[in-house]
């Protein structure tokens, strides 16, 4: 059930969270300044705006997790997902929170 403005809880990712996940990917390697050889979405939540914030929990190996923040605007805008924001040095314990 999203309600506006509110996140949902915690959900294994989907095909849907990889994709949106992939498609940030390049920004966060070009804002990281590094590649990562692996980039594995395993929890989302999501939050309704004028368009969709996901919030993503991705795997980039070892025991480094990030937190990315994606904007995916309403269909009839056409517009690319975009990645508002991200926190690096993540655990995989660590709560997928608003940021």
């Amino acid at each position: 059930m999203l309600r506006c403005g509110g996140l949902t809880g915690a959900q294994p990712a989907t095909p849907e969270a990889q994709q949106v996940a992939d498609e940030v990917k390049l920004q966060v390697e070009e804002k990281e300044g590094k590649k990562f050889e692996v980039f594995t979405a395993v929890e989302f939540k999501t939050q309704v705006v004028a368009g969709i914030n996901y919030f993503i929990k991705v795997h980039v190996g070892n025991e480094e997790f990030l937190h990315l923040r994606v904007f995916k605007s309403l269909p009839h805008e056409n517009k690319p997902l975009s990645l508002s924001s991200y926190q690096s040095s993540k655990t995989k314990h660590d709560e997928l929170t608003y940021f």
